[in-house]
């Protein structure tokens, strides 16, 4: 399955970038709607439905990381890929604990733009996949928690928990290898497939979202549990695991 019948929001208060965007995009088979700032965002969030937001940090009134953080506390799932002319690191981090999927600081090449995007869009279908022949069916149980694989959900207590795309990928990956130890290649490979973006930094970040979901204490964690040096390690029963790894 391809990706050219992707659709793609792009968010960014440079008239400039923007045409040149929805030209280079729309030329590798996207459909591709741009739009300013908050405000008509959400008209067109609420409207259609995109497989990607690319969305600029700096933007007047609500920025780029407000409307992350806005998006994801009401629920929204969409991949979300933030642009930035700041090149300082620890922005990159405060946007992926935003909620952000990826992150690309200004100016960069559209190639790697585009690149990132693919990635992106091939992970939400990946997913889809588990729902076909091959993928997974069955209800992996952990804790209050239930994840579906094939409808693509958690739930707890049997009400629905909101979870990016990145954020489910990473939780299936960890739920299907149970007491199984992932070094975070492993793990980036197995949610995000072997042509990722992704970094070691950003996994932990994403893990760390993931703990706030999905543990009592996140600074305690049962289920998603740190192998020193190594990587992580997902028990579903919360008890410790073999060998007596720290969580």
């Amino acid at each position: 399955m391809t990706d050219t019948l992707a659709k793609i929001l792009v968010a960014d208060d440079e008239p400039d970038l923007r045409a040149l965007l929805q030209r280079y995009l729309s030329d590798q088979g996207y459909t591709v709607r741009t739009v300013d700032g908050a405000g008509p965002l959400d008209v067109l969030l609420a409207r259609e439905r995109f497989d990607v937001l690319v969305l600029d940090v700096m933007m007047p009134g609500e920025d780029g990381l407000a409307i992350c953080r806005r998006l994801r506390a009401q629920g929204e799932t969409i991949p979300i890929l933030m642009l930035t002319a700041r090149g300082d690191p620890v922005d990159r981090i405060v946007g992926l604990e935003m909620g952000a999927d990826d992150y690309l600081p200004k100016p960069f090449n559209p190639r790697e733009l585009l690149a990132r995007i693919q990635a992106m869009v091939r992970r939400q279908r990946m997913l889809g996949a588990h729902a076909g022949p091959q993928g997974v069916h069955e209800r992996l149980a952990f804790g209050d928690f239930v994840l579906l694989p094939a409808e693509r959900r958690l739930e707890k207590a049997g009400a629905d928990m909101a979870l990016t795309t990145g954020e489910f990928a990473l939780l299936l990956a960890l739920a299907q290898n149970p007491q199984r130890p992932l070094g975070r290649d492993r793990l980036l490979a197995l949610a995000y497939g072997p042509d990722h973006t992704a970094t070691d930094r950003s996994i932990d970040v994403q893990i760390m979202r993931l703990r706030k979901l999905v543990e009592a204490d996140p600074a305690q964690p049962r289920h998603i549990r740190t192998v020193w040096g190594v990587g992580y390690v997902f028990v579903p029963d919360g008890a410790a695991p073999a060998g007596g790894r720290q969580p």
